[in-house]
Formats: structure tokens, C-alpha cells, sequence
């Protein structure tokens, strides 16, 4: 089983358009695909047309009170379920401080669903917490979503050391500019001199080519409560993601 997380220490850079799209297009290759939406806010419940609503909230799934199968929600798409958002996450902190291998609790729940998975999809909240370091250590694979703008580098240093101060195996970063808008001269200025980024060693982390534009009909995605490429196949946006996930998909 492959876990992806779509994780910034940033609010309101694309992750969970991310999530959603990535996860619809990994579903429709015939991949067995979970969506599980950490973040409190349940934006990504929200878009599956999914009650935020978990059975014992999160104080059951992390202290084993509730399986976490019974927490599993179907999606209107074939292949594609959901582990819904619950408010209660907001206290996700407080609960993982007092079990045992307090950074691992997230993985080794994901590990009772690994046979009946082949990707999971993790919708992180923008936060440096304890259920971020236990982000870091269920993901194979980290996907950092950036807005083009002076601030990324600094943010994304931060990111990177983070995650090398985390305890354990550290998963692979794959960072990529989302929300650009190129008639913006600071957006096409970060985004023409990529090269700032080579700074970083390149066995941290690595910056893709795929670019995900400001786009309405991305916006959109609320609205008709579906990813972009379920309602929109032949967009741009719909092509972006497509190329964002053929970049990123396990092999």
C-alpha cells in the first residue's frame, strides 16, 4: 500500500484540491483508494457529499475504542472511499499524546486497511503538531503544494527540516506550484527562476514540473461537490492534475 499526504505548514495552498483530484484520478486507473481527511475543517468530506461525522470521533479511532473500518464511507465513485473528517480531530493532538508510540499511532492504524487498499490519499490540516510527525511517518510520499510567491522557499526550508528532524524513515517530498496565476509578476518570477529551490539536496526533496493554475472552475469544486476531472474532463485544470498525477503515481 502507497500513502500519499498533501501536506504544507501553509493554509489555503491547494491541498486538498490536491487530495481530491489525485485521489479521483487513482481511483479511476482501477487502484484501490482511500481518502482519509484530517483536517477538522472537512473540506474534502464536504466534496464527497459525506456527513463530517465519525462514530466516537477521533478519540475512538486513535485509541482503538472504534475500528477504523467502521468509520469507512463510500464515495460516488467506483474504487474511491472516504475516512470522513469529524470536528473532534481538532483535539487529534491530545489524543495521540497519550497512547503509546505516540508518532506511529496514524500509521499503524492505516496498516489494519492495507489489504484492502492500494493507495491512500492523507488531507492534512496546516499545521507543525504531533499528528503532523505522525503524518511523517505513515507517508511514503509527501506532496507540498506552493503558492509561487517570495515566502515559499523560506516555508518549504522550513518543511524540509521538519520533516529531517522527524524520528524515524522520512518520506520522499515532492513539492509543486499550485494557485498560479502567471499575469501576476511575482508568480512568474518565482515560478521562472525555479532554480532558487536547487538549494535544497536533492535526495530531500525535489520540486515537479507540473504547475496547477488559478483557475475558476477549480473553485468550482465546492460548488458541484465532485473533482475537477469527474464534472470538467477536457478543462485545463482536469489536464493539470492528469499530468500532476502521472508524475507523481507509483509506478
Amino acid at each position: 500500500m502507497k500513502v500519499f499526504a498533501t501536506y504544507n505548514i501553509k493554509g489555503g495552498v491547494g491541498k486538498t484540491s490536491t487530495a481530491v483530484n489525485l485521489a479521483y484520478l487513482c481511483a479511476r486507473e482501477g487502484r484501490r483508494t482511500l481518502l482519509w481527511d484530517l483536517d477538522p475543517q472537512g473540506a474534502a468530506t464536504y466534496m464527497f457529499r459525506v456527513k463530517p461525522r465519525v462514530k466516537g470521533g477521533g478519540h475512538g479511532l486513535v485509541t482503538r475504542k472504534r475500528p477504523i473500518q467502521t468509520a469507512l464511507k463510500a464515495t460516488d465513485f467506483e474504487n474511491l472511499d472516504l475516512l470522513p473528517a469529524d470536528f473532534s480531530y481538532r483535539n487529534m493532538d491530545l489524543d495521540l499524546d497519550d497512547t503509546k508510540k505516540r508518532t506511529q499511532r496514524l500509521g499503524q492504524l492505516l496498516d489494519g486497511v492495507a489489504d484492502d487498499y492500494d493507495v491512500v490519499f492523507l488531507d492534512c490540516p496546516p499545521s507543525i503538531s504531533l499528528v503532523s510527525e505522525n503524518v511523517m511517518h505513515a507517508a511514503d510520499t509527501l506532496l507540498v503544494p506552493m503558492i509561487p510567491a517570495t515566502l515559499s522557499l523560506r516555508t518549504f526550508d522550513q518543511l524540509i527540516r521538519f520533516v529531517a528532524d522527524s524520528k524515524g524513515s522520512h518520506p520522499e517530498v515532492i513539492a509543486f506550484f499550485s494557485m498560479a496565476d502567471r499575469r501576476k509578476r511575482l508568480h512568474k518570477d518565482v515560478i521562472e527562476h525555479k532554480d532558487v529551490f536547487e538549494s535544497i539536496p536533492r535526495n530531500r526533496a525535489r520540486v515537479a514540473d507540473t504547475i496547477i493554475p488559478a483557475l475558476s472552475i477549480i473553485e468550482q469544486m465546492a460548488e458541484r461537490r465532485a473533482p475537477v476531472p469527474a464534472f470538467a474532463p477536457t478543462s485545463r485544470a482536469a489536464l493539470c492534475y492528469e499530468e500532476l498525477w502521472a508524475e507523481v503515481r507509483p509506478k
